[in-house]
């Protein structure tokens, strides 16, 4: 199981509340538009990263996590499942705390690698579903 109810509630309340949403576009259509609107409703800053660099949620988008000129907390990770590993690695580089991959998005090596550089990392999860659970 690569997410546990502590490791959760650890990164939904504990280890702070910006997150870098990779795949995050305008396009309202997509799973990201809106788990982004729940996590802000529930108090996160939500920063829109994906190659267009779009302002989402009224929050300025880049291209990369390496563009984000401030501290990212959580890396919520809205790519396909080939592309997440590389993902995870950029947010080791980017200093991130933890690392969430989406719903149907599993790559055990790079959540043993992600653990391995001492970040919090839950895979085939959504944050939209867990963080009203908490209660």
């Amino acid at each position: 199981m690569h997410g546990d109810e502590a490791t959760i509630r650890r990164i939904l309340t504990g280890l702070g509340d910006t997150w870098a949403v990779v795949g995050l576009s305008t396009n309202r259509g997509r799973a990201a538009y809106g788990v982004a609107e729940v996590l802000r409703r529930f108090g996160k800053r939500v920063v829109p990263v994906h190659p267009k660099a779009e302002t989402v949620h009224e929050e300025q988008g880049y291209a990369s996590l390496a563009d984000i000129p401030f501290e990212v907390d959580v890396v919520d990770v809205f790519v396909n499942g080939d592309l997440a590993g590389a993902v995870a690695d950029e947010a080791v580089a980017k200093g991130a705390k933890a690392v969430w991959f989406q719903l149907g998005v599993v790559d055990g090596a790079a959540y043993d690698r992600t653990r391995a550089a001492g970040l919090e990392m839950v895979m085939d999860r959504c944050p939209a579903i867990e963080i009203p659970r908490l209660g």
